[in-house]
């Protein structure tokens, strides 16, 4: 597990005064329980338990967003600290799992915008060519390697395709891929982890799809 002194320190800040009674077990507890034990008691085992089940996730979101692994611990860091401090800002209209990745996409797009070695000419995908009227890539339909097993898809090398591919989406694209496709969230609870519209979720996702295709679809078909 990641850990800092930074949000150890703010752990310290934040507990109450122990009343001597037992903690309970937090392994099954939701995650929405786990916060509002940390803020209303300043409990370190619910704050723990709760990296314990975040930390690898938040790290990867960050890592696919900045591209580098330094930088993608400081956001990390960041993440668990505004967690320790803010955590009462959370009020349960959502659930936990969605507002910490909007915590970590808010922290990772404002280290971006504040380094300029992250400032780029990124083209949207709304002008990515080639789309017909009905906004399918024509070309691919021809080039259809969703029907590949998966020992070719999953090879070394097709994985490391793959992910170089997903690393060329632009960054609103990047985003939503990986919330949707990586960590598994609906599209409903993308769209609310980056404060966009349902509409726009579900747009961004299909081109992001589009895009991975006709990156891939030369590779995958020539393989036959």
């Amino acid at each position: 597990m990641r850990c800092n002194a930074k949000y150890n320190f703010a752990i310290q800040q934040c507990r109450g005064n122990s009343m001597g009674i037992p903690a309970p077990d937090f392994k099954e507890m939701p995650d929405e329980d786990l916060v509002a034990i940390f803020v209303e008691e300043g409990d370190e085992k619910a704050f723990s338990e709760v990296v314990d089940r975040y930390a690898d996730r938040i790290y990867r979101t960050a890592l696919r967003i900045m591209h580098n692994p330094s930088d993608a611990e400081d956001v990390f860091q960041e993440v668990f600290l505004i967690l320790a401090t803010k955590a009462g800002t959370f009020r349960r209209e959502s659930k936990f799992s969605t507002w910490l990745y909007m915590v970590a996409l808010n922290t990772s797009y404002m280290r971006i915008r504040a380094d300029k070695k992250y400032r780029s000419n990124e083209v949207s995908l709304e002008d990515y060519a080639p789309y017909d009227e009905t906004g399918a890539l024509g070309e691919i339909a021809v080039k259809d390697f969703s029907l590949r097993p998966d020992g070719e898809l999953l090879s070394r090398e097709g994985v490391e395709l793959i992910m170089n591919a997903v690393n060329e989406l632009p960054l609103p694209y990047r985003a939503v891929f990986h919330l949707s496709h990586e960590q598994g969230l609906t599209a409903g609870e993308t769209a609310e982890a980056l404060g966009i519209s349902l509409s726009a979720a579900k747009s961004r996702i299909h081109r992001a799809r589009l895009f991975l295709r006709d990156r891939l679809a030369d590779y995958f078909y020539e393989m036959g």
